[in-house]
Protein backbone atom coordinates (compact mmCIF):
# COMPACT_ATOMS: atom_id res chain seq x y z
CA UNK A 1 0.00 0.00 0.00
CA UNK A 2 1.69 3.75 -0.88
CA UNK A 3 1.39 6.12 1.56
CA UNK A 4 -0.63 8.85 2.28
CA UNK A 5 0.88 12.23 2.39
CA UNK A 6 -0.86 15.15 4.20
CA UNK A 7 1.79 16.88 5.91
CA UNK A 8 2.55 19.39 3.49
CA UNK A 9 2.33 22.14 5.92
CA UNK A 10 5.92 21.24 6.93
CA UNK A 11 7.18 19.95 4.22
CA UNK A 12 5.92 18.88 0.38
CA UNK A 13 6.90 16.81 -2.09
CA UNK A 14 9.25 17.57 -4.91
CA UNK A 15 7.27 17.46 -8.13
CA UNK A 16 8.97 15.48 -11.04
CA UNK A 17 9.57 18.89 -12.85
CA UNK A 18 11.33 19.80 -9.93
CA UNK A 19 13.74 17.39 -9.83
CA UNK A 20 14.53 17.88 -14.14
CA UNK A 21 14.94 21.47 -13.97
CA UNK A 22 17.77 21.21 -11.35
CA UNK A 23 19.79 17.95 -12.56
CA UNK A 24 21.38 20.31 -15.71
CA UNK A 25 23.00 22.15 -12.85
CA UNK A 26 24.46 19.28 -11.02
CA UNK A 27 25.61 17.63 -14.20
CA UNK A 28 26.83 20.12 -16.75
CA UNK A 29 26.11 23.25 -15.47
CA UNK A 30 27.93 23.40 -12.57
CA UNK A 31 29.74 26.51 -13.15
CA UNK A 32 29.86 29.59 -11.15
CA UNK A 33 27.87 32.47 -12.03
CA UNK A 34 29.34 35.36 -13.10
CA UNK A 35 33.07 34.37 -13.82
CA UNK A 36 35.16 35.45 -16.58
CA UNK A 37 34.48 32.62 -19.24
CA UNK A 38 31.59 31.84 -20.72
CA UNK A 39 30.14 29.11 -18.78
CA UNK A 40 29.92 31.01 -15.67
CA UNK A 41 28.50 34.31 -17.90
CA UNK A 42 25.57 31.67 -18.94
CA UNK A 43 25.06 30.39 -15.46
CA UNK A 44 24.90 34.50 -14.25
CA UNK A 45 22.29 34.71 -17.26
CA UNK A 46 20.04 31.89 -16.17
CA UNK A 47 20.66 33.36 -12.36
CA UNK A 48 19.04 37.06 -13.35
CA UNK A 49 16.24 35.01 -15.37
CA UNK A 50 15.24 32.90 -12.38
CA UNK A 51 14.54 36.60 -10.41
CA UNK A 52 12.34 37.45 -12.93
CA UNK A 53 10.39 34.52 -12.30
CA UNK A 54 10.52 34.78 -8.68
CA UNK A 55 9.98 38.71 -9.04
CA UNK A 56 6.94 38.17 -11.40
CA UNK A 57 5.06 35.77 -8.81
CA UNK A 58 4.55 38.54 -6.31
CA UNK A 59 4.40 41.44 -8.28
CA UNK A 60 7.77 42.49 -7.54
CA UNK A 61 11.07 43.93 -9.47
CA UNK A 62 13.51 41.60 -9.96
CA UNK A 63 16.50 43.47 -8.16
CA UNK A 64 14.16 43.52 -5.09
CA UNK A 65 14.56 39.34 -4.35
CA UNK A 66 17.26 38.10 -3.18
CA UNK A 67 17.87 34.11 -3.19
CA UNK A 68 18.63 32.32 0.31
CA UNK A 69 19.07 29.26 1.80
CA UNK A 70 15.54 29.02 3.15
CA UNK A 71 12.55 31.14 4.55
CA UNK A 72 13.81 30.68 8.15
CA UNK A 73 17.00 32.50 6.98
CA UNK A 74 15.27 35.11 4.97
CA UNK A 75 13.52 35.89 8.40
CA UNK A 76 16.85 36.13 9.85
CA UNK A 77 18.11 38.22 7.18
CA UNK A 78 15.12 40.99 6.86
CA UNK A 79 14.55 41.53 10.70
CA UNK A 80 17.95 41.25 12.23
CA UNK A 81 19.07 43.51 9.47
CA UNK A 82 16.17 45.73 8.97
CA UNK A 83 16.51 46.77 13.14
CA UNK A 84 20.30 46.59 13.16
CA UNK A 85 19.97 49.53 10.44
CA UNK A 86 16.72 51.00 11.82
CA UNK A 87 17.75 51.04 15.55
CA UNK A 88 18.37 54.79 15.68
CA UNK A 89 14.86 55.31 14.69
CA UNK A 90 13.10 53.10 17.49
CA UNK A 91 13.36 50.19 19.78
CA UNK A 92 10.32 48.97 19.74
CA UNK A 93 8.37 45.77 17.44
CA UNK A 94 5.45 44.51 17.34
CA UNK A 95 3.86 40.78 16.47
CA UNK A 96 1.55 38.31 17.96
CA UNK A 97 1.54 35.21 20.00
CA UNK A 98 0.30 32.96 17.35
CA UNK A 99 3.81 33.93 15.12
CA UNK A 100 5.61 31.37 13.39
CA UNK A 101 8.43 30.84 16.11
CA UNK A 102 10.78 32.28 13.39
CA UNK A 103 9.12 35.42 14.29
CA UNK A 104 9.01 34.89 17.99
CA UNK A 105 12.80 33.34 18.04
CA UNK A 106 13.64 36.85 17.06
CA UNK A 107 11.38 38.91 18.82
CA UNK A 108 13.09 37.32 22.28
CA UNK A 109 16.56 37.66 20.70
CA UNK A 110 15.66 41.47 20.43
CA UNK A 111 13.96 41.68 23.34
CA UNK A 112 16.77 40.30 25.14
CA UNK A 113 18.50 43.06 23.59
CA UNK A 114 16.64 45.70 25.23
CA UNK A 115 14.07 46.61 22.36
CA UNK A 116 10.26 46.55 23.57
CA UNK A 117 8.05 43.80 21.95
CA UNK A 118 4.60 44.03 22.41
CA UNK A 119 3.25 40.28 21.64
CA UNK A 120 -0.51 41.20 20.19
CA UNK A 121 -3.40 38.49 21.02
CA UNK A 122 -5.88 36.43 19.06
CA UNK A 123 -9.08 35.31 18.84
CA UNK A 124 -10.80 32.16 18.92
CA UNK A 125 -10.25 31.50 14.77
CA UNK A 126 -6.56 33.16 15.34
CA UNK A 127 -6.67 36.56 14.08
CA UNK A 128 -5.02 39.05 15.74
CA UNK A 129 -6.57 42.02 17.78
CA UNK A 130 -6.54 44.83 15.02
CA UNK A 131 -7.83 47.63 17.90
CA UNK A 132 -5.16 46.30 20.03
CA UNK A 133 -2.58 46.96 17.23
CA UNK A 134 -3.72 50.91 16.73
CA UNK A 135 -3.45 51.49 20.57
CA UNK A 136 0.33 50.01 20.79
CA UNK A 137 1.52 51.34 18.23
CA UNK A 138 4.11 54.75 19.48
CA UNK A 139 6.86 57.14 17.84
CA UNK A 140 9.08 54.47 18.84
CA UNK A 141 7.69 51.83 16.63
CA UNK A 142 9.88 50.84 13.81
CA UNK A 143 8.65 46.66 12.53
CA UNK A 144 5.26 44.94 12.98
CA UNK A 145 5.72 41.44 11.78
CA UNK A 146 3.11 39.00 11.16
CA UNK A 147 2.42 35.35 9.53
CA UNK A 148 0.29 36.04 6.92
CA UNK A 149 -0.93 32.24 7.02
CA UNK A 150 -1.21 30.93 10.12
CA UNK A 151 0.92 27.16 9.78
CA UNK A 152 -1.47 25.71 12.47
CA UNK A 153 -4.91 27.01 12.26
CA UNK A 154 -4.57 28.36 8.16
CA UNK A 155 -6.08 31.50 9.69
CA UNK A 156 -5.24 34.25 6.56
CA UNK A 157 -4.39 37.37 8.64
CA UNK A 158 -6.47 40.53 7.22
CA UNK A 159 -3.25 42.22 5.45
CA UNK A 160 -4.70 44.83 4.42
CA UNK A 161 -6.37 46.19 7.07
CA UNK A 162 -3.55 45.66 9.13
CA UNK A 163 -1.09 48.03 6.70
CA UNK A 164 -3.94 50.79 6.91
CA UNK A 165 -3.14 50.79 10.41
CA UNK A 166 0.66 51.04 9.75
CA UNK A 167 -0.02 54.05 7.27
CA UNK A 168 -1.85 55.99 9.77
CA UNK A 169 0.66 56.28 11.97
CA UNK A 170 3.04 59.62 11.44
CA UNK A 171 6.07 57.59 10.31
CA UNK A 172 7.01 54.69 8.75
CA UNK A 173 6.57 51.27 10.65
CA UNK A 174 8.54 48.30 8.27
CA UNK A 175 5.96 45.25 7.36
CA UNK A 176 7.41 42.31 7.55
CA UNK A 177 5.22 39.07 5.88
CA UNK A 178 6.46 35.37 6.83
CA UNK A 179 4.60 33.97 3.57
CA UNK A 180 5.78 30.74 4.18
CA UNK A 181 2.69 29.05 4.58
CA UNK A 182 1.03 31.87 1.85
CA UNK A 183 3.12 31.83 -0.55
CA UNK A 184 1.56 29.86 -3.55
CA UNK A 185 -1.70 29.39 -1.68
CA UNK A 186 -3.25 33.19 -1.92
CA UNK A 187 -2.72 36.31 -3.65
CA UNK A 188 0.07 37.89 -2.59
CA UNK A 189 0.84 41.18 -4.18
CA UNK A 190 3.77 43.11 -2.68
CA UNK A 191 3.07 46.46 -4.17
CA UNK A 192 -0.28 46.42 -3.52
CA UNK A 193 -0.64 44.56 -0.07
CA UNK A 194 2.34 47.39 0.83
CA UNK A 195 4.90 44.90 2.29
CA UNK A 196 8.23 45.76 2.85
CA UNK A 197 9.60 41.96 3.76
CA UNK A 198 8.71 39.22 2.75
CA UNK A 199 9.91 35.57 3.42
CA UNK A 200 8.91 32.78 0.97
CA UNK A 201 10.21 29.19 1.39
CA UNK A 202 10.50 26.66 -1.69
CA UNK A 203 9.66 23.78 0.00
CA UNK A 204 6.53 24.37 0.77
CA UNK A 205 5.47 24.82 -2.79
CA UNK A 206 6.58 21.14 -4.42
CA UNK A 207 10.14 22.93 -4.73
CA UNK A 208 13.61 21.43 -2.97
CA UNK A 209 14.13 21.85 0.71
CA UNK A 210 17.43 24.46 1.46
CA UNK A 211 16.22 27.27 -0.55
CA UNK A 212 13.88 30.56 -0.49
CA UNK A 213 13.58 34.05 -1.35
CA UNK A 214 13.76 37.66 0.74
CA UNK A 215 11.78 40.06 -1.22
CA UNK A 216 13.10 43.93 0.04
CA UNK A 217 11.12 46.83 -1.28
CA UNK A 218 13.38 49.73 -3.37
CA UNK A 219 14.39 52.00 -0.41
CA UNK A 220 14.75 49.82 2.62
CA UNK A 221 17.75 49.99 4.07
CA UNK A 222 18.74 46.25 5.53
CA UNK A 223 22.40 45.79 8.04
CA UNK A 224 24.34 43.18 7.62
CA UNK A 225 23.53 40.04 9.02
CA UNK A 226 26.03 37.32 7.59
CA UNK A 227 29.59 37.97 6.70
CA UNK A 228 32.15 36.72 4.46
CA UNK A 229 32.79 37.54 0.94
CA UNK A 230 30.63 38.51 -1.61
CA UNK A 231 29.85 36.35 -4.57
CA UNK A 232 26.57 36.55 -5.50
CA UNK A 233 24.31 38.40 -3.27
CA UNK A 234 25.39 40.75 -0.09
CA UNK A 235 22.39 39.53 1.91
CA UNK A 236 23.80 35.56 2.01
CA UNK A 237 27.65 36.25 1.80
CA UNK A 238 29.21 32.78 -0.08
CA UNK A 239 28.05 30.75 -2.83
CA UNK A 240 24.40 29.70 -3.60
CA UNK A 241 23.34 26.38 -4.81
CA UNK A 242 22.32 27.77 -8.36
CA UNK A 243 20.26 23.80 -9.06
CA UNK A 244 18.47 24.44 -6.08
CA UNK A 245 17.48 27.70 -7.43
CA UNK A 246 16.57 26.38 -11.04
CA UNK A 247 14.14 23.94 -8.96
CA UNK A 248 12.41 26.46 -6.92
CA UNK A 249 11.68 28.50 -10.07
CA UNK A 250 10.36 25.56 -12.24
CA UNK A 251 8.12 25.04 -8.68
CA UNK A 252 7.03 28.60 -9.32
CA UNK A 253 6.09 28.06 -12.45
CA UNK A 254 4.07 25.09 -11.90
CA UNK A 255 2.42 26.55 -9.31
CA UNK A 256 1.69 30.48 -10.72
CA UNK A 257 1.17 29.09 -14.74
CA UNK A 258 -2.72 28.37 -13.47
CA UNK A 259 -2.83 30.01 -9.98
CA UNK A 260 -6.48 29.99 -10.26
CA UNK A 261 -7.77 26.15 -11.00
CA UNK A 262 -4.22 25.39 -8.60
CA UNK A 263 -5.76 26.84 -5.23
CA UNK A 264 -9.46 25.76 -6.16
CA UNK A 265 -8.38 22.44 -6.81
CA UNK A 266 -6.85 22.20 -3.38
CA UNK A 267 -9.72 24.21 -1.69
CA UNK A 268 -12.43 21.83 -2.96
CA UNK A 269 -10.10 18.98 -1.49
CA UNK A 270 -10.29 20.70 1.95
CA UNK A 271 -13.80 21.40 1.80
CA UNK A 272 -14.21 17.69 1.02
CA UNK A 273 -12.34 16.59 3.92
CA UNK A 274 -13.58 18.34 6.56
CA UNK A 275 -17.21 18.01 5.36
CA UNK A 276 -16.27 13.59 5.61
CA UNK A 277 -14.62 14.24 9.32
CA UNK A 278 -17.45 16.64 10.46
CA UNK A 279 -20.12 14.04 9.01
CA UNK A 280 -18.41 10.84 10.23
CA UNK A 281 -16.98 11.71 13.52
CA UNK A 282 -19.14 13.72 16.38
CA UNK A 283 -17.97 15.82 18.82
CA UNK A 284 -15.11 17.35 16.85
CA UNK A 285 -13.90 21.35 16.60
CA UNK A 286 -12.67 23.09 13.42
CA UNK A 287 -9.49 24.97 14.67
CA UNK A 288 -9.04 28.35 12.31
CA UNK A 289 -11.78 30.31 10.79
CA UNK A 290 -14.08 28.58 7.79
CA UNK A 291 -14.11 29.27 4.62
CA UNK A 292 -12.24 32.36 2.39
CA UNK A 293 -10.36 33.56 5.57
CA UNK A 294 -8.45 30.32 5.53
CA UNK A 295 -6.13 28.90 3.84
CA UNK A 296 -6.87 26.13 0.96
CA UNK A 297 -4.64 23.57 2.38
CA UNK A 298 -5.55 23.17 5.56
CA UNK A 299 -7.37 21.29 7.72
CA UNK A 300 -7.20 21.91 11.63
CA UNK A 301 -9.60 19.36 13.96
CA UNK A 302 -9.72 18.95 17.62
CA UNK A 303 -11.57 15.59 18.05
CA UNK A 304 -12.36 14.82 22.03
CA UNK A 305 -11.76 12.68 24.51
CA UNK A 306 -8.92 10.91 22.93
CA UNK A 307 -5.06 12.34 22.22
CA UNK A 308 -3.96 13.51 18.57
CA UNK A 309 -0.65 12.18 18.94
CA UNK A 310 -2.54 8.54 19.22
CA UNK A 311 -4.33 8.80 16.40
CA UNK A 312 -1.31 10.32 14.35
CA UNK A 313 0.32 7.14 15.21
CA UNK A 314 -2.26 4.96 14.72
CA UNK A 315 -2.88 6.58 11.33
CA UNK A 316 0.93 6.00 10.35
CA UNK A 317 0.48 2.17 10.83
CA UNK A 318 -2.00 2.94 8.14
CA UNK A 319 0.17 4.64 6.21
CA UNK A 320 -1.28 7.83 6.01
CA UNK A 321 0.98 10.59 7.46
CA UNK A 322 -0.20 13.62 9.45
CA UNK A 323 -0.12 16.46 12.08
CA UNK A 324 -0.76 16.87 15.49
CA UNK A 325 -0.93 19.82 17.95
CA UNK A 326 1.03 18.32 20.46
CA UNK A 327 4.07 17.10 18.12
CA UNK A 328 3.73 20.61 16.45
CA UNK A 329 4.43 22.28 19.31
CA UNK A 330 7.90 21.07 21.02
CA UNK A 331 9.41 17.81 21.05
CA UNK A 332 8.22 17.16 24.64
CA UNK A 333 4.31 17.24 23.02
CA UNK A 334 3.71 20.18 25.24
CA UNK A 335 0.00 21.53 24.14
CA UNK A 336 0.22 23.42 21.03
CA UNK A 337 1.07 27.34 21.73
CA UNK A 338 -1.11 28.70 19.13
CA UNK A 339 -4.49 26.85 19.94
CA UNK A 340 -3.54 27.63 23.41
CA UNK A 341 -3.90 31.23 22.80
CA UNK A 342 -6.78 30.70 19.92
CA UNK A 343 -8.27 29.87 23.46
CA UNK A 344 -8.51 26.38 23.59
CA UNK A 345 -8.02 23.81 26.53
CA UNK A 346 -4.82 21.64 26.85
CA UNK A 347 -7.53 18.79 25.93
CA UNK A 348 -8.33 20.73 22.71
CA UNK A 349 -5.01 21.13 21.61
CA UNK A 350 -3.65 17.55 22.46
CA UNK A 351 -6.75 16.42 20.59
CA UNK A 352 -5.62 17.67 17.06
CA UNK A 353 -5.08 16.32 14.32
CA UNK A 354 -3.67 18.88 11.44
CA UNK A 355 -4.07 17.73 7.51
CA UNK A 356 -2.26 19.74 5.10
CA UNK A 357 -2.62 18.98 1.35
CA UNK A 358 -0.84 19.63 -1.71
CA UNK A 359 -0.93 19.11 -5.61
CA UNK A 360 -0.84 15.49 -5.44
CA UNK A 361 -3.08 14.37 -3.12
CA UNK A 362 -6.62 13.17 -4.17
CA UNK A 363 -10.48 12.71 -3.26
CA UNK A 364 -9.75 9.08 -2.99
CA UNK A 365 -7.22 9.24 -0.64
CA UNK A 366 -9.22 11.59 1.54
CA UNK A 367 -12.15 8.67 1.36
CA UNK A 368 -9.36 6.27 2.34
CA UNK A 369 -7.86 8.50 5.46
CA UNK A 370 -11.41 9.53 6.87
CA UNK A 371 -12.61 5.49 6.69
CA UNK A 372 -9.53 4.93 9.05
CA UNK A 373 -9.95 7.86 10.84
CA UNK A 374 -12.90 6.92 11.97
CA UNK A 375 -12.71 4.04 12.87
CA UNK A 376 -9.27 4.92 15.11
CA UNK A 377 -11.36 8.01 16.73
CA UNK A 378 -13.91 4.39 17.60
CA UNK A 379 -11.11 2.44 18.56
CA UNK A 380 -9.61 5.23 20.93
CA UNK A 381 -12.80 6.12 22.58
CA UNK A 382 -13.82 2.60 23.69
CA UNK A 383 -10.65 2.96 25.65
CA UNK A 384 -11.62 6.45 26.97
CA UNK A 385 -12.74 7.03 30.08
CA UNK A 386 -13.89 10.06 29.72
CA UNK A 387 -15.77 9.45 26.71
CA UNK A 388 -17.62 6.50 28.61
CA UNK A 389 -18.86 9.13 30.80
CA UNK A 390 -21.11 11.10 28.22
Amino acid sequence: MSRIYLDNCVTTKPAQEVIEAMLPYMKENFYFPASFVEEGVAIDKDLIKFKEIAADSVNADADEIHFTSGGTLANNIAIKGYISANADKGNHIICSVVDYPDILTNAAFFEQSGFEVTYLSADWDGFIDLEELKQEIRPETIMFMTTLVNHTSGTIQPLKEIKEILDSADHHIALHVDAGQAYGKIPIDVKKDGIDLMSVSAHKIHGPQGCGFLYQRKGIQLGQVIHGITRINRHQTGGLNIALIAGFCKAIELTFTDFEKNVTYLRELSDYLLEKIENSIDHTLLNGPRGERRAPHNVNISIDYIEGEAVMMMLNLNNILVATGSACASPGLKANYILMAMGRNHVQSHGSIKFTLGRFNTKQEIDETVDKLTGIVKTLRERSTLYNRI
